[in-house]
């Protein structure tokens, strides 16, 4: 299991959406607690490398994952962090701004 933390820009950028579109993005949160074992996310190329997207029809949801730290004798290992940092419809959503 993974934490997964929407960045404030996200949040922002979820509010913007319909109800029905929000639903979709609220499921795929729930989807990315289970990170590595997530069906969907692709890896980003070029400029964006080290970042993932998944999409839901037109929309697309791009984060990245901070590894969490390993076992050791004295403490259980860490979960991995997934954060949010975009939300949107795919119509520029790779575009620099």
């Amino acid at each position: 299991m993974a934490v997964v933390i929407v960045a404030a820009e996200a949040l922002a950028q979820l509010d913007g959406l319909p109800d029905n579109i929000v639903g979709r993005m609220e499921r795929i949160f729930e989807r990315l607690r289970r990170w590595p074992d997530v069906s969907g996310a692709k890896p980003l190329r070029g400029s964006l490398a080290g970042r993932w997207r998944i999409r839901t029809g037109d929309y697309r949801v791009q984060f990245f994952v901070e590894r969490g730290k390993p076992t050791s004798e004295d403490r259980p290992a860490e979960p991995d962090t997934v954060v949010v940092e975009k939300i949107g419809h795919h119509d520029g959503f790779y575009d620099e701004h």
